[in-house]
């Protein structure tokens, strides 16, 4: 897909994309599965993709590797965040960047700030926070 900004894309935001998204400006698609790159990068559904960009937002859940200033994940992300600010719903694997939040952890964050709101074993720590459960 190619996107400018939403609606001026090729596919509108109800399609799923497999395989490769441009998106200059914003790019808004319901599930996203491949290399996603832009400015801002938004998924409605679910994504399994590299996705870099300034922001990626991903409604749903995530599998793979975010790269942006600001990286979200509304559902469960699975893989690696890294960005200036990250968040996740539920975050298993990696988070790097100065701020980091998440309501449940399995996994590691380093950072300036680093939040794990289910406070299992902290809910905040700086430079590193970490919870295997």
């Amino acid at each position: 897909n190619f996107a400018l900004f939403n609606p001026a894309q090729i596919f509108n935001e109800d399609t799923s994309i497999h395989g490769f998204r441009l998106n200059l400006i914003y790019g808004l698609n319901q599930d996203v599965r491949g290399l996603d790159i832009g400015l801002i990068n938004q998924a409605q559904g679910d994504a399994g993709a590299l996705q870099f960009g300034l922001g990626n937002i991903v409604d749903g859940n995530f599998s793979g590797w975010q790269l942006g200033l600001f990286n979200s994940v509304g559902g469960s992300a699975v893989g690696l965040q890294t960005g200036f600010f990250n968040t996740a719903k539920e975050l298993r694997g990696l988070q790097i960047g100065a701020i980091n939040m998440t309501d449940k952890l399995h996994g590691l964050q380093i950072g300036v700030l680093n939040f794990n709101w289910s406070g299992d074993p902290l809910t905040f720590f700086p430079v590193i926070n970490f919870s295997f459960d």
